[in-house]
């Protein structure tokens, strides 16, 4: 006699969400491999992104406003540079570099539907 199983296993659900927990781990782990100034300077960008973090933001935008995206590493420049040695060149570029991607991270999430609550 066959046995029957219980509807909830007859159409097993898709494990939501595991490829973004996955790259959020990669992630995570990657920023540990940063050096140290880029470390210092992740709260800074992550502070700045956060703030932008509503509907209708400009880094929602399609394209971007690039006069908008230079001001907003300028605020994130400003604020870091109180607390580095010798802030230069060498670090408005790092910033740049790390705030698009923190801006594409959160374009990702944002287009996936998947919006951190908290």
């Amino acid at each position: 006699m066959e046995q029957k199983l219980p509807y909830y296993m007859v159409y097993p659900m898709p494990v939501f969400f595991e490829e973004e927990r996955q790259m959020r781990r990669d992630l995570e782990y990657m920023k540990t491999l940063y050096p140290d100034a880029a470390k210092r300077l992740t709260p800074y960008v992550e502070e700045e992104c956060d703030r932008l973090m509503y509907a209708g933001s400009v880094i929602y935008d399609e394209y971007p406003d690039p006069l908008q995206f230079r001001l907003l590493c300028r605020r994130i420049f400003d604020k870091a540079a109180e607390e580095e040695e010798r802030p230069g060149a060498w670090m408005a570029d790092l910033i740049k570099v790390m705030t698009c991607q923190e801006i594409l991270k959160r374009r990702a999430e944002y287009r996936s539907g998947h919006r951190r609550f908290f």
